[in-house]
């Protein structure tokens, strides 16, 4: 299906804008959730790319409802559409298998989704931005579960907030094989948290699969994090918003729309 499509990933600390034109994804710009300024000429600049060579949509989906209002006034006064947001118009396209589905993050599902269809089997799924969600995805594409746990930056926050002489940080890779001064000492200690926990689940799901699972990252801090770290074996940053694309497309089909 060769969608012209404006998506719209909404996270915690950033948003993601994707232009599909004729179906492929040209472009995503990030812009800070924020920063208002920057998503409005965003929507602008990727509208223009897909409402150019034909009929275009746009879709969305997000985890800050709060925010949902303002994507939407953005959206619709630059646009003069209504967005579809998935989960509510547009259908999840897996199914979700934990126990409460409905309270798990549409990001999750979406990443899961993209990464399913690009892997065609069972695979461990890796977002690395406010959080980090460690998900597990069968062999029929479903999501059963995973790990959810701080992110670089809000662990970096938190140190500094609770103790006495932790300093502020930005995150950055640290060097060498361990901390040699308190920075790179913090440093170590985050990547190697969220490394234990990456391994520590691909590991369990490789007992209960009977074969080691394909990890796949995405996220703001993925590639930092995994992009020489030989336990995943590939980082795409647009797991989402391909999430997206994909939900819109098998709706679309699905419903003869």
């Amino acid at each position: 299906m060769d969608i012209n499509l404006l998506a719209v990933a909404v996270g915690n600390s950033r948003v993601q804008v994707g232009s599909f034109v004729s179906g492929e994804l040209v472009e995503v710009e990030r812009v800070d959730r924020s920063d208002v300024g920057g998503l409005e000429r965003a929507v602008e600049a990727s509208w223009k790319r897909v409402s150019a060579t034909g009929d275009a949509e746009v879709a969305a989906a997000g985890v800050v409802p709060l925010f949902e209002s303002e994507v939407n006034r953005i959206i619709k006064a630059r646009t003069k559409i209504d967005i579809q947001w998935v989960g509510k118009g547009i259908d999840l396209p897996i199914k979700v298998a934990t126990r409460e589905p409905n309270k798990t993050g549409v990001d999750r599902v979406l990443a899961c989704a993209a990464a399913f269809e690009q892997l065609e089997k069972a695979c461990v799924v890796v977002d690395a931005g406010t959080c980090v969600t460690v998900n597990l995805v069968d062999e029929k594409g479903a999501l059963i579960g995973g790990a959810i746990a701080p992110g670089a930056a809000l662990m970096l926050r938190a140190m500094h907030e609770g103790t006495a002489g932790l300093p502020a940080l930005k995150f950055e890779m640290p060097e060498g094989n361990w901390g040699v001064d308190t920075i790179g000492s913090v440093r170590h200690g985050i990547v190697q948290m969220i490394h234990g926990l990456v391994k520590e689940m691909a590991e369990r799901w490789a007992m209960e699969q009977g074969t080691w699972p394909e990890v796949i990252a995405t996220g703001g801090d993925a590639q930092a994090l995994f992009g020489d770290w030989e336990v995943v074996h590939a980082v795409s940053p647009d797991l989402v918003v391909y999430g997206i694309a994909l939900a819109y497309t098998q709706h679309h089909i699905r419903h003869g729309t």
